[in-house]
């Protein structure tokens, strides 16, 4: 604790960015593989909501006072991610309408809070669009102690993690509890997308999920290099976009999203490159 505290804001948000470059694209394989990448654009928006509402009772009740906005917004990041579970199993055969049902709900929730909370146009635009220098000590050890536990949920689940997610039917047979872990897997997302808003912001949390995974499918021959060249990348984009961000002082989020932009066409660039070759010779 004594060795996070002497970190200044700047190495409080590499470090943060650092551990956000890993699990995102970590998550955003198994999502990429069960075709649902656009989760992560409704559980963002349901997340605004929580921060909207922690910030409106800590203004509005005293016992809320010392309430962190990430708290609230991890809360209703969970709830929202066994909603879409829940919607997707009510609307079996239309599962996709889950998303869009859960997306449009946070953004009107989200709306309406901010009207009626007091919150200054650099601190929404801070939570919209992502900071280093705001990540304070208790925004880097949330962002710490929930990266762990995502890590020990998909190192302890692995093995049913990549089963649902390549045949649901076979891991039926094989006795996975699909429902369960279907259930386990939004709330990982949720954890995710909560821990990363702070640095990437809550507008572009989505991108980081799916960039750097869009990115090693370009390259990648098996899921585990999938998995690899993802978390490359992702750190890549956080490094390059946090230190850019700094030195040109604009908005971070905005700046690594664009990093994992060009690391996508880069590597488009080097397949291209590589299949003409191939059909060369």
């Amino acid at each position: 604790m004594e060795l996070l505290q002497q970190l200044t804001f700047l190495e409080r948000g590499i470090i943060a960015g650092l551990i956000i470059g890993c699990i995102c694209p970590l998550i955003g394989a198994f999502l990429l593989v069960r075709r649902i990448t656009i989760i992560s654009e409704a559980l963002s928006h349901i997340t605004l909501t929580g921060i909207t509402a922690g910030m409106f009772l800590s203004q509005s009740i005293a016992l809320f006072s010392f309430l962190n906005p990430l708290y609230a917004g991890l809360f209703f990041s969970l709830i929202g991610s066994l909603l879409v579970e829940k919607l997707r199993q009510i609307y079996k055969h239309f599962q996709e309408l889950a998303i869009p049902i859960i997306l449009s709900s946070g953004i009107g929730l989200s709306a309406i809070l901010m009207s009626l909370t007091s919150g200054s146009y650099n601190q929404w635009y801070n939570y919209l669009f992502g900071s280093i220098i705001t990540v304070s000590l208790s925004d880097l050890l949330f962002i710490i102690i929930t990266g762990l536990i995502a890590l020990l949920m998909i190192g302890g689940f692995y093995k049913e993690l990549l089963s649902i997610s390549f045949d649901q039917e076979f891991a039926k047979v094989t006795g996975v509890s699909v429902t369960r872990f279907n259930f386990f897997f939004s709330l990982l997302i949720a954890i995710v997308i909560s821990m990363s808003m702070k640095v990437v912001g809550i507008l572009l949390v989505g991108a980081m999920v799916t960039l750097p995974v869009a990115a090693s499918i370009q390259l990648a021959k098996s899921f585990k290099q999938v998995i690899f060249l993802g978390i490359l990348f992702g750190e890549l984009a956080m490094i390059i976009g946090i230190i850019l961000s700094y030195y040109l002082d604009i908005a971070t989020g905005g700046m690594i999203v664009v990093t994992g932009v060009f690391i996508l066409l880069i590597t488009s660039g080097i397949k291209k490159i590589t299949a003409s070759l191939r059909s060369k010779i």
